[in-house]
């Protein structure tokens, strides 16, 4: 695991999107082909806008899964994920291969035998993260499933995961924050090749001294990201802030 801190948001997601490009672009030329996952939030505003900016990436090779979406937000909703990454990135780029978006209206496990079965024949080259306020790692909150080998799985939301996305301006009360969702698990996360975790503001500053210091646990789930052998963190000051070696 490398940390990266940044002055700021801004200069944070310059840093993970190049390189996080520079791996897409790799990939490419190695084996012709990448597959991706992307995450959502405002922690992914910036790393996302790096990303399309960069240049000579064959976009038309590339196959993008989608990290996790609320259970019965319709895509028109302005909190939904599918309608923040076709707004923010599909209808950006040029023609990607294909992009797979989790369908929360649809059936949930349904859907998540759908998406299992595309992401099995998909193996991930580079998967785009962050973590949550409660550390959670997509939406897998505290105390989090690692043992799973389900691709996709339905996840009950915390209450401290969904006090974030209120907080955020997301939703205009709590009581309207879902309660479910579904999400890619901890253990398909982990097979990525190359993680790229983007975790910017002081609010994330506990979970990220929680996470990147303290003992792997389900507890802290992002704590999982210890253990893998190429993934990069991403930090700004305000994030970075309790750390002991700041």
């Amino acid at each position: 695991m490398n940390i990266s801190i940044s002055q700021d948001p801004t200069e944070l997601g310059q840093r993970a999107g190049k390189i996080g490009a520079d791996l897409i672009r790799k990939a490419i030329q190695n084996q012709g082909f990448a597959n991706i996952i992307l995450a959502t939030g405002t922690s992914q505003f910036e790393t996302l806008k790096q990303l399309l900016t960069e240049k000579d990436i064959d976009w038309s090779k590339v196959t993008v899964f989608h990290l996790d979406e609320y259970i019965g937000i319709p895509i028109t909703h302005p909190a939904s994920f599918r309608k923040y990454l076709l707004e923010r990135f599909f209808n950006q780029v040029p023609q990607l291969k294909a992009y797979h978006m989790i369908d929360g209206e649809n059936d949930p496990e349904k859907e998540c035998m759908r998406l299992s079965t595309l992401i099995q024949n998909h193996p991930i080259d580079v998967a785009f993260v962050g973590i949550g306020e409660n550390g959670h790692l997509a939406f897998n909150d505290p105390p989090a499933d690692f043992d799973t080998l389900k691709p996709y799985l339905v996840v009950d939301l915390d209450h401290a995961c969904r006090m974030q996305q209120f907080g955020e301006g997301w939703f205009p009360s709590l009581d309207v924050v879902p309660t479910q969702a579904i999400s890619m698990s901890i253990q398909q996360i982990m097979k990525s090749k190359a993680i790229i975790c983007s975790v910017p503001d002081l609010r994330k500053a506990q979970a990220v001294k929680d996470c990147l210091e303290g003992e792997i646990t389900n507890l802290h789930p992002a704590s999982i990201l210890q253990s893998h052998p190429n993934c990069q963190i991403f930090l700004d000051n305000s994030a970075s802030s309790l750390l002991s070696n700041h």
